[in-house]
């Protein structure tokens, strides 16, 4: 889930590729747009970002690991500072948010989940990601992304949401297909990172998929 929008000023922002709370989740569309609720479950939290996050996050996200299909992120922590700031004026204005990804027990980001709408109304949507490395293969990224999911598809009204990630990112694709999303076709070299172009597979989930995979997988229980 590489690549989204350009930040101001033409600094690229970083982007790749579960049950909900309850008082925190009663925002709708317009409310997100003031600040956004407070996601969590016993694995992670998902919350604003902070101007205080930049250090983790670029300690977190600078390594080769982490940056191999992300085209162009911050190079240091005033970039990321400048990300996170970007990200507010996106949010406000309706076009885009992020998510700090927030292990439980914690407050320190060690990565990011981020939206942006490809309609005004934003019923179709793009999503990327970005995870700290020593995070990996631990289940975190999966439950965040179903809280996000939740939110996107009961609150925000999204239909379609879409993702991309490089064929050769096995990892990323492998999350996504555990989440539902279905591969609707190769995009040829649509990610140029570190001086080459890579093919990615274009994934989508529709909000009816979603609700019924959430019925089939987490009944309600009377």
């Amino acid at each position: 889930m590489e690549q989204m929008p350009q930040q101001a000023e033409s600094e690229p922002q970083v982007a790749t590729v579960a049950t909900k709370t309850t008082k925190s989740m009663v925002a709708t569309a317009p409310g997100w747009r003031a600040g956004l609720p407070v996601l969590s479950n016993d694995v992670v939290t998902l919350r604003d970002l902070r101007l205080s996050d930049a250090t983790s996050l670029f300690s977190m996200l600078s390594t080769d690991e982490v940056r191999r299909f992300v085209s162009s992120p911050p190079i240091d922590v005033p970039g990321y500072e400048r990300f996170i700031k970007w990200a507010h004026a996106e949010r406000i204005a309706g076009r885009c948010f992020c998510y700090a990804v927030v292990p439980a027990g914690s407050d320190v980001a060690i990565g990011i989940l981020q939206v942006r709408s490809l309609e005004t109304d934003f019923r179709a949507a793009e999503w990327g990601a970005a995870i700290g490395s020593p995070f990996w293969g631990t289940g975190l990224f999966v439950s965040g992304a179903r809280l996000l999911l939740d939110f996107l598809f009961d609150d925000v009204q999204v239909h379609r949401l879409e993702g991309r990630a490089a064929v050769q990112n096995g990892r990323a694709n492998g999350a996504v297909r555990k989440l539902g999303a279905v591969p609707e076709g190769v995009l040829r070299r649509g990610l140029w990172c570190r001086g080459q172009y890579f093919d990615q597979l274009m994934w989508s989930i529709l909000a009816e998929d979603w609700r019924e995979l959430r019925r089939v997988h987490r009944p309600v229980v009377h």
